[in-house]
């Protein structure tokens, strides 16, 4: 019997062919690799292109901007004593459990991960972002950050520049809005809000703040 002789090319074809089938065979949850690199994702940390400014979130919330999803990813029991308006509880443990799936990986929302500071928030991003999922962010300094500047914000000296009286204008407009300290209500307390000034654009993002997680 002669005997039949395949060239590498064919040998790989078929080999690429049975490939395919068998990851067609198997359930998606289980072949979900890492999109980004370490070094695509230490590029992007080094970029700051993740966060997302506290002055920028208070203006999404006042202007109850329907495409903001704040998601607090403490333990149950510190959101329910705290949390940002509107923001839903994925605590970080649970981040990967199929039924936030459609939550963090999807093209519609922008997703905006926060904690008591931004260590576990930036944990979560590096996490989510290296799985390929898109519009996920961290917001700056967390919450401690967000009380500090927008809750009860200090006003500048006499001799500061002019951007920082505007930013602090901002901040006491948006304190107001927002409740100053209280603790803000998961629904509006009123059906109108207060417009406040928006911000100016900076050129540099601002520096993260607050140490605790």
């Amino acid at each position: 019997m002669n005997k039949i002789f395949y060239s590498p090319r064919i040998i790989a074809s078929i080999v690429f062919v049975m490939f395919g089938l068998i990851i067609a065979a198997v359930p998606k949850n289980t072949t979900t690799p890492f999109k980004l690199t370490a070094e695509q994702i230490l590029n992007e940390i080094k970029s700051g292109t993740q966060y997302v400014d506290a002055e920028m979130i208070a203006q999404m919330i006042v202007e109850k901007d329907p495409s903001l999803q704040l998601i607090d990813l403490r333990p149950e029991s510190e959101f329910q004593k705290y949390s940002l308006e509107g923001a839903i509880n994925i605590p970080i443990d649970n981040l990967l459990s199929p039924a936030y799936y459609d939550i963090l990986n999807q093209g519609v929302m922008t997703n905006v991960f926060y904690s008591n500071g931004s260590t576990r928030a930036n944990e979560a991003w590096m996490l989510v972002r290296q799985l390929g999922y898109q519009n996920n962010y961290v917001l700056s300094g967390g919450l401690n950050y967000w009380f500090e500047t927008i809750m009860n914000p200090q006003a500048p000296s006499a001799t500061s520049p002019d951007d920082e009286f505007a930013k602090y204008d901002f901040r006491k407009a948006a304190s107001q809005a927002l409740g100053g300290g209280a603790v803000i209500s998961a629904e509006p307390t009123s059906s109108t809000s207060k417009a406040i000034p928006k911000p100016k654009p900076q050129g540099k993002k601002q520096a993260v703040k607050g140490g605790c997680s």
